[in-house]
């Protein structure tokens, strides 16, 4: 039985790490697998997937008007679809993919955030957590104290950011994952340090 997994975590928790891993596993097997990211991501080139540890590879780029329904029914023997950056998709194309596997009983796994750097749900985040048949969290530590990381802080010259646009690409240069605590009351020092690296 197909089915639709939504995998998410906080900033740094191996998402892209492991959609690529799971790639590579379909296809050990000769299992054709569909990649697709969103447009929107573009620290790594249009359509890469790409973890911080160096892997990349190519996918195709999805915008918010595509129907991923169509695009999927066009290929041939997809094994499975493999979705980075599932957090920018709209609940239309979470609806979409919800098709695909009960129609076209192609299972699809979501990987991406739960929250933006303000604690809001992102829309695709929200549908998928409503229409996946499994959800699993993907763990990261805090940047400051090493408790499992939650949230998303976004820095910008050296400083806590906590109200702005929801989208704003960025790595670890404008992100740190955190627990609720330290979301809270960030370690300036540690931040600092940080800056200097980046």
């Amino acid at each position: 039985m197909a089915q639709l997994f939504y995998r998410y975590g906080a900033m740094a928790s191996g998402k892209s790490i492991e959609i690529l891993k799971v790639a590579h596993n379909y296809e050990t097997q000769q299992r054709h697998v569909l990649l697709l990211t969103s447009a929107l991501d573009n620290r790594s080139g249009v359509g890469e997937i790409a973890s911080r540890i160096g892997m990349q590879r190519s996918a195709t780029a999805i915008n918010e008007q595509d129907d991923l329904f169509a695009l999927i029914h066009d290929q041939d023997e997809v094994a499975a679809v493999l979705i980075d950056e599932a957090q920018f998709m709209t609940k239309a194309q979470v609806l979409q993919l919800t098709r695909v596997v009960d129609e076209l009983h192609i299972p699809v796994l979501a990987f991406g955030l739960k929250n933006d750097a303000f604690n809001n749900l992102f829309p695709g985040s929200e549908a998928l957590l409503i229409y996946a048949d499994k959800i699993e969290e993907m763990k990261t530590l805090c940047s400051f104290c090493g408790r499992k990381a939650t949230m998303n802080l976004r820095i910008s010259d050296g400083r806590p950011v906590y109200e702005g646009a929801q989208v704003q690409i960025g790595g670890d240069e404008a992100y740190m994952p955190v627990c609720r605590y330290h979301y809270n009351h960030p370690d300036m020092a540690a931040i600092a340090r940080r800056v200097v690296k980046h």
